[in-house]
C-alpha cells in the first residue's frame, strides 16, 4: 500500500503558499492507519519501550495506537494549562514566535525508555520540546517517529541530532 496516496494535500493552508499535508485522511483509512502504526512498530524492533509520548493533537492519535501495539504506556504532551496535576514544561521556538508543552510531573519515571511520536516532522521544534520534557523527567528518549517528514522543505532533523529519528513518509 502506498501511504502517500492516502495523504490529502491542501494548498494555501494555513497561509497562502503553504502546501498542507493532511494525515487525517490516512488515519481514517483502516488499512492505511494499520500500516502506518505497523511501520512504526517495525522501525522500533529490538528497542525497549516503556512509554510513548505524543504531543497534541495528532500525536495523541498515533501515540495511543502505537502504545497499544507495543504494550507500553502513553503520556500526553499538552499546551499549558490543559493538564490537571503538577506539570513540568518546556518552551520552544516556532516559525513565528514561541510555544510551550507540558507533561504531568509524575508521568515519566527516571530510567524509563520513551518513544516520541507525532504526525509531522517539519522544523523539529515540537519533537525537541517533547524530548527535553522526557529528559527533564529523567526518562531516556530511545526514538522519535513521525508519519510524515517534510525533508525537502525543512531540516527538522537538525535540532534532533543525536536522537534516533525516522518517518514513514517523506516529502
Amino acid at each position: 500500500m502506498e501511504l502517500k496516496e492516502l495523504v490529502r494535500n491542501i494548498p494555501d493552508f494555513p497561509i497562502p503558499g503553504v502546501l498542507f499535508r493532511d494525515v487525517t485522511t490516512l488515519m481514517k483509512d483502516p488499512a492505511g492507519f494499520s500500516e502506518l502504526i505497523d511501520s512504526v512498530v517495525r522501525s522500533l524492533e529490538g528497542k525497549q519501550v516503556d512509554i510513548v509520548v505524543g504531543p497534541e493533537a495528532r500525536g495523541f492519535v498515533m501515540g495511543a495506537a502505537l502504545a497499544y501495539a507495543m504494550k507500553a504506556g502513553f503520556v500526553l504532551a499538552r499546551k499549558p494549562g490543559k493538564l490537571p496535576c503538577d506539570t513540568i514544561s518546556y518552551e520552544y521556538a516556532l516559525e513565528y514566535g514561541t510555544d510551550s508543552l507540558e507533561i504531568h510531573k509524575d508521568a515519566i519515571k527516571p530510567g524509563m525508555k520513551v518513544v516520541i511520536v507525532d504526525d509531522l516532522l517539519a522544523t523539529g521544534g515540537t519533537a525537541l520540546a517533547c524530548a527535553k520534557l522526557v529528559e527533564q523527567a529523567g526518562g531516556e528518549v530511545v526514538a522519535l517517529r513521525f508519519a510524515i517528514e517534510l525533508s525537502s522543505e525543512f531540516d527538522g532533523r537538525a535540532p534532533l541530532k543525536g536522537y534516533d529519528v525516522d518517518a514513514v513518509i517523506s516529502y
